[in-house]
């Protein structure tokens, strides 16, 4: 079996920036938001790396995997994360996180994809500054998953450096 590094890989499109340079301010205004501390880091990368586990992203995957190990998680919470509902590994507040990002990214055709029950519960965990960190981690999920699943930037690279072409 054979195995594809970094160095073999390349994207779909080039480097955005050149063509739409505005799109480095919003990203960088939602980057801002996620640091304000509200909101613990270890959290945002927790509902990041299960919107991309959702998404079917391997890039959002695999740099929430490596932001996890770099601020010191264990293998068994990343591991988990898929299966976050049954494991032990997570906070209340951690588990409100993921059941807000798993309730906005999948289809109800039953209903309301955030029903008052679940923003009931989350307001329990978190005030109103916390919550509107969480809800533009999500944004900064949605407003990147276009250029994750459309241009295809490298897993594992750096931004800026994530792009071919």
């Amino acid at each position: 079996m054979s195995t594809t590094t970094t160095t073999d890989l390349r994207s779909r499109m080039p480097n955005p920036l050149p063509f739409v340079p505005e799109m480095a301010e919003v990203g960088a205004g939602l980057h801002n938001v996620l640091k304000n501390g509200a909101i613990p880091p270890t959290t945002i990368s927790l509902l990041q790396l299960r919107a991309g586990q959702i998404l079917g992203s391997t890039y959002f995957t695999i740099r929430e995997t490596n932001n996890l190990r770099a601020i010191g998680e264990s293998e068994e919470r990343i591991t988990a994360l898929a299966t976050w509902q049954d494991a032990t590994y997570f906070t209340d507040a951690e588990r409100i996180a993921l059941e807000l990002v798993e309730a906005v990214l999948t289809p109800n055709p039953s209903g309301e994809r955030v029903p008052d029950e679940l923003f009931a519960k989350a307001s329990a965990h978190y005030d109103d500054k916390a919550l509107w960190t969480l809800i533009m981690a999500i944004a900064h999920i949605g407003f990147f998953t276009p250029a994750a699943l459309i241009a295809k930037p490298i897993p594992g690279m750096p931004p800026g450096q994530n792009y071919t072409g």
